[in-house]
């Protein structure tokens, strides 16, 4: 099994999501440690972001039409996906940036959606090409955004990740959540409390996304 472990913080040591991820691949780890674990730092190596060069996926590598620097941005977006369709497991850090994910995640997300990889477009619609794997996303949350309408409305990282990622046709992705964490030494130590307690669940290998509980 292999687990590709994703971070995309830029606050280094004291980021939450950093500190999520960690403790969800050791968790994950201590229930199946023969899983081959590959790091990726999108705040340390981050991919360009997209742009008309970065489209050249959609012609053939050797094409003779293709620029020097669309090939550079071929192969940058060749690694990243065949690197994502190779992991069985993918924990996704990801902070709470002015309502949506960091500009680093996001772009590297633009790398993986490739028609023809990750997805392809039919006569009934689109049909996901990534089936099969498990997407946990540590999220952290400076406010509180889960328990009203007008929150959940505000916040564009949960609901964007499960979309992609579903869009993707991955049907297995956990969430773990440390919200309020920048709302005092008390709400802090709560959120981390409860992540810690969510972790322990949804990094087991045997967990019903159906019910969202490990199975027995």
């Amino acid at each position: 099994m292999k687990l590709l472990h994703v971070d995309s913080s830029i606050n280094g040591a004291n980021s939450v999501s950093r500190q999520l991820t960690k403790d969800v691949v050791a968790q994950w780890l201590a229930d199946a440690p023969d899983t081959q674990v590959e790091y990726l730092d999108l705040a340390v190596n981050t991919p360009s972001h997209f742009s008309q060069d970065a489209m050249g996926f959609r012609l053939p590598p050797s094409s003779e039409t293709l620029t020097d620097a669309q090939r550079s941005e071929n192969a940058l977006s060749e690694a990243l996906v065949s690197q994502f369709l190779a992991a069985d497991v993918i924990v996704v850090g990801a902070p709470l940036y002015n309502f949506s994910i960091p500009t680093q995640l996001k772009a590297w997300i633009d790398r993986l959606a490739q028609a023809g990889r990750t997805f392809k477009y039919t006569e009934s619609g689109v049909v996901g090409l990534a089936a099969g794997k498990t997407v946990i996303a540590a999220l952290s949350r400076g406010g509180i955004y889960s328990n009203s309408e007008a929150g959940r409305a505000m916040e564009h990282q949960e609901t964007y990740l499960k979309t992609v990622f579903g869009f993707f046709g991955i049907t297995d992705v956990r969430v773990v959540r440390a919200e309020g964490t920048d709302m005092g030494a008390e709400n802090r130590a709560q959120a981390l409390e409860t992540a810690d307690r969510c972790i322990k669940v949804l990094a087991n290998q045997t967990f019903d996304p159906q019910t969202a509980e490990a199975a027995a």
